[in-house]
């Protein structure tokens, strides 16, 4: 298969997989994610992998949760279009989308409610992206995660690291209201099973490098341009309403 025509921007790191989790992720068939990025030809795929693309598609797509009650989540639990994000507030490719994509794509698919974003902490650069992770999930339980989000992702903002006094600083510049609180729940074992799971899922597709997207279901590797995500979500919603027509025959 050929490679893409534009390389997408992401951070990668090698990852120690656990052989249950190697299992999981053959058996989605998440071979390459950049072999499913926009600029691929389909037609260059085996037609004998088809059934197992289509049952690896409809796998990915189930991992969206639409819990109403998801802190770390923005749009309507009933959109059309879930994006799921694999990331980590050490990226700067994940830096980047969060400043240069993410504020557009709320603007013009979350707004009117097609699109549901859903955030997954996935910190594969070691201790202090753990600490933020936790930091960020700490944030979301008094309904700053969003804020904590742009502070820590603002330009400049990683190079200062994340050790507590700095992750309580940033947790001002949220505006979490209870910060003795906040430093509770960033250390109790509910964040930490939190991350686990977030970890355990986006290792058990075979995520390897950050940010990592999936829209209903379709792999997107890297800090791609707007219209790879423009183009996506369109295909998304058209495959979505196009379903939703067909179930109500």
């Amino acid at each position: 298969m050929s490679s893409s025509p534009r390389k997408p921007a992401s951070s990668r790191k090698p990852l120690l997989i656990s052989a249950g989790v190697a299992v999981a992720a053959v058996t989605l068939g998440i071979v390459s994610w950049q072999a499913t990025a926009p600029g691929e030809n389909p037609a260059k795929s085996s037609s004998a992998s088809a059934p197992q693309a289509s049952d690896a598609h409809a796998e990915l797509k189930a991992l969206a949760r639409r819990e109403s009650g998801d802190k770390l989540a923005v749009g309507r639990a009933d959109a059309p279009v879930v994006l799921i994000e694999y990331s980590d507030f050490k990226c700067g490719y994940c830096g980047k989308f969060a400043r240069d994509t993410e504020p557009e794509l709320m603007k013009k698919y979350v707004e009117d409610g097609t699109l549901r974003i859903e955030w997954r902490n996935f910190p594969i650069f070691g201790a202090d992206s753990e600490a933020a992770a936790k930091a960020a999930w700490a944030a979301g339980q008094q309904d700053r995660f969003a804020q904590f989000h742009a502070a820590a992702y603002a330009e400049g903002s990683k190079d200062k690291g994340f050790g507590e006094a700095r992750l309580e600083e940033l947790a001002q510049q949220a505006g979490v209201p209870d910060l003795e609180r906040f430093k509770k729940d960033m250390a109790g074992e509910q964040a930490s099973a939190a991350l686990r799971k977030d970890q355990e899922e986006g290792y058990g597709i075979g995520v390897t490098s950050t940010p990592s997207f999936l829209i209903n279901g379709q792999p997107i590797a890297g800090a791609q341009p707007m219209d790879a995500f423009t183009t996506a979500i369109a295909k998304a919603k058209a495959q979505a309403q196009a379903q939703a027509g067909a179930g109500s025959k």
